[in-house]
């Protein structure tokens, strides 16, 4: 009777850290998406200045694709550890999910300016794309870690 408590003691226990080191994984690949969109809105940002449209609408088009992964970097539950993610993002989940789409539309008409070489319309662009990451963060985003 008490080894079948303490065995069955320790599968809850082994199943509680299994789930706590799934979350923590899930929590750190999102992490590393949302560095890699940071790396790109800065290869931009000095693309911009060295008017290299070749590298600004490459990296916007990696905008693109990492925006497209960005709500299911956020599975429910997965708002435990080293964290800025708000609550606003499971308990507005259609207004999350807009952002992320505004943030694919920004990014796609940056990637066609940069084509076109129109730089009026990068600089424009670039504006649009920083708002949508701006306006999600605000909306999304804690200033420091919950842990």
């Amino acid at each position: 009777m008490v080894r079948g408590k303490l065995l069955m003691g320790a599968i809850v226990g082994f199943s509680a850290l299994l789930v706590s080191s799934q979350v923590f994984a899930q929590v750190e690949k999102r992490q590393d998406l949302m560095k890699g969109q940071s790396a790109a809105t800065k290869a931009i940002k000095g693309a911009v200045k060295a008017k290299d449209f070749a590298t600004i609408e490459a990296k916007a088009k990696d905008l693109m694709g990492s925006s497209e992964k960005i709500v299911g970097a956020f599975p429910k539950g997965s708002d435990k550890g080293k964290t800025k993610a708000t609550a606003a993002i499971w308990d507005k989940s259609d207004d999350f999910a807009k952002a992320a789409k505004n943030l694919n539309k920004a990014a796609g008409e940056l990637a066609a300016a940069a084509k076109a070489k129109d730089e009026a319309a990068v600089t424009a662009k670039v504006k649009g794309v920083s708002n949508a990451c701006g306006g999600c963060h605000k909306a999304f985003r804690a200033e420091k870690y919950a842990e």
